[in-house]
């Protein structure tokens, strides 16, 4: 018997190969529950239904009103500049110390009043509930969930405090000086070190026992659809000082005012909004929240807290969900994918895996590739077999199984991700690839040739005449695969690894369910695995 003939006739004893009966299958990798589908699967897109009686409503409605509030919010814009600009003279963009004296209280009381009036010229109505806090009480606002560049009116009705904001928006006629009055903390997305400087000066500002004004910030970082509250982001809970939770409310029949990642979304937005009759809004003012030592000490669990409280407050669940994920839904859409693909509850993946953003972004150009031809973007049993070019087999099976989480069949974006970390990447390992390229190579020439190539894969996926031939020469230079090339395409397609150790599972179950007597033909197998390890074999069995 020839030695391919021979390494054959082990991997066809493998259950699944159609050679025997199937012995027991290697148990699944537990689910954990903190991988589960989150409850709220796309918090970042609103799709608002508005039909035939209420499209004739807003062009009536919006042939009067839409003009009148246009040409009242441009005034009060003109108007409220002289103060903004006397708040502001002699005062650098990027402030080092507060704004005091009779410039502080003229401005701010200026500025408040054409802030409600702006508003309510818009059709705001506006009920608040509960007590605002000092700048000695809380230092900070934390405001959720942020929807629309409208959830302004929440600082509006704390009384101006400072908000963290892009340095670009400073530099907009009119608007960035209406910004640069209420003293904001500026963000530039140009400079590296933008991220540390902020923190420090909210640190400073927030410590500074009421010398500074307050700060408003909204944890998500980005706008949702309010179905849930998405991960906060640190910076406001930092500093480690009481904060108070605010919740924002839209309790309208039309929901005309919620974030959409499209094209010229916000003048949709403003003609929307501006041909209702009104808006009601609720602004809440929660009990301030002191942080506890431990709190102090680990930003995140204080601000987990917070935001579970609010979420409780406004009946609705929390996701770990961040802007990472919104930057994966355009990208996916980019990708000819479903927008919805993209999102994988990046805050959850990149703690729990170990993975940045670059490597989700790198995952889901691969997964574009396999699903782009699939309905509905996700990859079925035969576009898994098609991207791996090998047919389907209980193997096969075996290994899509695993990835497909919540078992309906197909595996989309968030299971790939998850997959390739928790089952694919710990198995391709040096010691695996040269596990894998020993069986492979059967003559132990250094090399592995088309037929031993074949013979394997043939005898341990259990199809006689498969054709390897163009994977083959997807992973050979030549006539033959070195061990470089093997390794290379193997860390570049963990996908393998997994495919090879559970075929291994399966052989060693197979092995040990089969009677005593038998159970020593496999080892055939092993000394072909590690044929250093042959004579040390041979000898123990002659010592028993």
């Amino acid at each position: 018997m020839s030695r391919c003939a021979e390494a054959a006739a082990v991997a066809a004893t493998v259950p699944g190969s159609g050679v025997g009966e199937a012995g027991l299958r290697p148990s699944m990798v537990p689910r954990q529950a903190s991988f589960f589908p989150p409850p709220v699967p796309n918090p970042f897109v609103q799709h608002t239904q508005i039909g035939a009686a209420r499209r004739v409503q807003i062009f009536l409605l919006g042939i009067i009103l839409l003009p009148i509030r246009a040409l009242l919010v441009g005034l009060i814009i003109l108007l409220a500049w002289p103060f903004a600009a006397i708040s502001t003279v002699c005062c650098p963009e990027k402030l080092t110390h507060p704004v005091t004296g009779w410039r502080r209280k003229i401005t701010q009381t200026a500025l408040k009043f054409l802030g409600h009036a702006m508003f309510f010229s818009m059709g705001f109505i506006v009920a608040v509930k509960g007590k605002i806090a000092s700048a000695l009480e809380a230092p900070v606002f934390v405001v959720a969930p942020h929807s629309t560049f409208f959830d302004g009116i929440a600082c509006v009705v704390a009384g101006l405090p400072s908000m963290v904001s892009r340095s670009e928006n400073a530099q907009v006629p009119l608007i960035g000086r209406l910004l640069r009055a209420v003293q904001p903390v500026l963000v530039s997305r140009v400079d590296p070190d933008s991220r540390k400087n902020t923190i420090n000066e909210i640190i400073k500002r927030a410590t500074s026992e009421g010398k500074w004004p307050q700060i408003l910030v909204f944890p998500e970082g980005t706008c949702t659809n309010r179905s849930c509250l998405i991960t906060f982001k640190p910076g406001a809970f930092i500093p480690g000082v009481p904060v108070q939770p605010v919740l924002l409310r839209y309790p309208n029949k039309l929901v005309s005012i919620v974030f959409y990642h499209g094209k010229n979304f916000n003048i949709q937005l403003c003609v929307l909004t501006f041909c209702q009759p009104f808006t009601k809004v609720e602004v809440e003012f929660m009990p301030v929240q002191v942080p506890s030592d431990e709190e102090k000490n680990d930003p995140v669990l204080f601000a987990n807290r917070v935001r579970n409280l609010m979420a409780e407050a406004l009946g609705i669940p929390v996701t770990d969900h961040t802007y990472e994920d919104c930057r994966l839904m355009i990208s996916a859409g980019q990708l000819t994918l479903p927008m919805e693909a993209g999102l994988v509850e990046f805050t959850k993946i990149s703690r729990k895996l170990k993975l940045d953003w670059d490597g989700v972004r790198k995952h889901l150009d691969e997964y574009a590739s396999i699903a782009s031809s699939s309905k509905g973007g996700r990859i079925g049993i035969e576009e898994f077999a098609e991207y791996l070019k090998l047919p389907v087999s209980d193997v096969l099976r075996q290994l899509f199984a695993l990835f497909d989480r919540n078992h309906d069949g197909s595996i989309d974006f968030r299971e790939y991700v998850i997959g390739l970390a928790v089952l694919c990447n710990p198995a391709n390992t040096e010691e695996i690839i040269q596990v894998a390229f020993k069986l492979f190579d059967v003559d132990e020439d250094g090399y592995i040739t088309e037929e031993e190539f074949s013979t394997i894969l043939q005898a341990s996926l259990g199809v006689p005449d498969l054709d390897v031939s163009g994977l083959f020469k997807e992973i050979a230079q030549g006539d033959s695969i070195s061990y470089e090339e093997f390794q290379r395409f193997a860390l570049k397609h963990p996908e393998y690894a997994k495919i090879f150790t559970t075929y291994l599972d399966l052989q060693t179950c197979h092995v040990f369910s089969l009677p005593t007597e038998v159970q020593t033909t496999p080892s055939i197998a092993s000394n072909k695995v590690s044929p250093e390890k042959h004579e040390e074999s041979t000898s123990a069995k002659k010592d028993d």
